[in-house]
């Protein structure tokens, strides 16, 4: 990680802001927002209800376009990208995991790692190859015929986490990804996010108040009232992060 170029960048997000209006009043979820994001970071967003990180997450994920600004996705502006190429990069080139997983119920945990394939046209020897390879990998090849219901919390994050990867993303966008686990299940998922951001160099962004992360991020995006306060390194982070483990 690390360099200047335009090229060690995967995420570049210029003067964004994003305004909406209730009644009379202005709100502006983001005023401003400028930042890089480095190929293969492991980046935390971070602030209070309100400051604007999930509108960030939604404006880097091509989920909503900005009232002014720009958003470079591999020195693509998505703002300018028609419906259609939008939802070609979002399918090839993001992967999204949410607070409440987004599974389908009546899909068991391998039809909800094949889907996203099915959409970007990966054949179907392919998409068996990796949906099984995924599923392994997160510790549930053997719940692979379990629908939702039949799962913890914790094993349908880490099916939304494989399905998040189906497609080789260069970005994963988590939206509070521990928000609705307990804490024990929610550092395994922080310290597998962490083990597959490293092994596959996959850029990882998310929005998130769990403080846990910190231990996890290259760097932490502290933001506040729409604005970025800071952006600093693991390293740089004033106060002492709690031991996890024991």
């Amino acid at each position: 990680m690390g360099g200047e170029a335009s090229y060690a960048y995967t995420v570049e997000v210029e003067g964004l802001k994003k305004y909406y209006k209730m009644g009379n009043t202005i709100v502006k979820a983001l005023d401003g927002i400028n930042m890089k994001i480095y190929r293969g970071e492991y980046l935390s967003i971070m602030g209070p209800s309100g400051s604007g990180k999930t509108t960030l997450f939604n404006m880097i994920g091509g989920l909503d376009r900005p009232t002014a600004g720009k958003v470079f996705i591999d020195e693509v502006d998505i703002a300018q990208l028609d419906a259609y190429e939008l939802a070609w990069l979002r399918a090839r080139k993001i992967g999204y995991i949410f607070q409440t997983f987004n599974l389908i119920p009546v899909m068991t945990a391998y039809e909800n790692v094949v889907l996203p394939m099915i959409f970007a046209g990966v054949e179907a020897e392919e998409r068996r190859r990796r949906a099984l390879e995924l599923l392994d990998r997160v510790g549930l090849l053997k719940f692979k015929d379990h629908k939702p219901y039949e799962l913890s919390g914790g094993q349908q994050q880490r099916v939304a986490i494989a399905r998040a990867l189906a497609n080789n993303p260069a970005i994963v966008l988590a939206d509070e990804p521990t928000g609705n686990l307990d804490l024990e299940t929610g550092m395994e998922i922080i310290k597998l996010l962490k083990e597959l951001n490293e092994e596959r160099e996959v850029t990882i962004i998310t929005a998130t108040h769990d403080i846990k992360m910190l231990a996890v991020s290259d760097r932490i995006a502290w933001l506040r009232d729409g604005k970025i306060q800071r952006i600093e390194k693991r390293s740089e982070v004033r106060f002492k992060v709690y031991k996890v483990e024991g």
